[in-house]
């Protein structure tokens, strides 16, 4: 199944720098933290301070305000962003929800944790970050997705959110995107959702996510398309 996994579409770079990062990522190991300490400490595009693979919180909350909104009542309902990268998701979450989050950003790179830190912490000449709510709150840790023990108790989180880490750690075989899932699945509470984004076919993702999800309710949603490209939200969900 790892080989018929679909090319990774990275949106916020320009051309010629998005063809050289793609052809070097064809010929690397995606669970090196090198070769993420190296992208996520290189030069951005324009002013923005943060890198998404393939979309960003601004074509997001469209779909996740809804679930928030819906979740179980936690004040602050928290969230987890598995190897979150340098990615607007988290802030996005923090500054812009309308709901109370407790957002944790884990990703295994040094250099991308301590970057989100930064502008945390109003760094490298940026504006600083407000909470969209009074209660919510927001931190980055530097931890392994499939070994989260050390940040995260089990049934700790309403909503797990993972953007494009399957689909890394996959490509260097199914047993750790297993391990990956079965930790994220440890994490989450009992009613809570998980939600993959990914731009992988359902007809090679939901037979994994089945698998290794016995007992879960797994589904799919159709997003976009963003800039000409269909993704997919994949949700592991426990009772409601």
């Amino acid at each position: 199944m790892a080989a018929l996994r679909a090319p990774f579409h990275v949106t916020t770079l320009a051309a010629g720098a998005r063809r050289a990062l793609l052809g070097s990522l064809a010929g690397s190991c995606l669970a090196d933290r090198r070769l993420w300490d190296k992208l996520h400490g290189g030069p951005r595009s324009g002013s923005d301070p943060t890198f998404d693979w393939f979309f960003g919180y601004e074509e997001a909350q469209g779909f996740l305000l809804p679930l928030l909104q819906e979740a179980p009542a936690a004040c602050p309902l928290r969230v987890l962003d598995v190897g979150c990268g340098t990615s607007s998701l988290c802030t996005g979450l923090y500054t812009k929800c309308p709901h109370p989050v407790d957002v944790l950003g884990v990703d295994f790179s040094p250099v991308a944790v301590a970057h989100m830190n930064s502008l945390l912490e109003s760094g490298q000449g940026q504006t600083r970050l407000y909470p969209g709510h009074p209660a919510s709150r927001l931190q980055f840790i530097q931890a392994d997705a499939q070994n989260l023990g050390s940040v995260a108790s089990s049934g700790s989180f309403q909503l797990v959110l993972d953007k494009g880490t399957w689909d890394a750690v996959a490509r260097g075989g199914l047993p750790g995107a297993y391990r990956l899932l079965s930790e994220c699945l440890r994490v989450l509470s009992p009613q809570g959702t998980l939600i993959q984004f990914s731009d992988e076919d359902p007809d090679v993702r939901l037979p994994c996510l089945e698998q290794g999800s016995q007992g879960w309710t797994v589904t799919v949603q159709e997003l976009g398309p963003f800039r000409g490209i269909p993704y997919f939200a994949y949700l592991v969900q426990g009772s409601h």
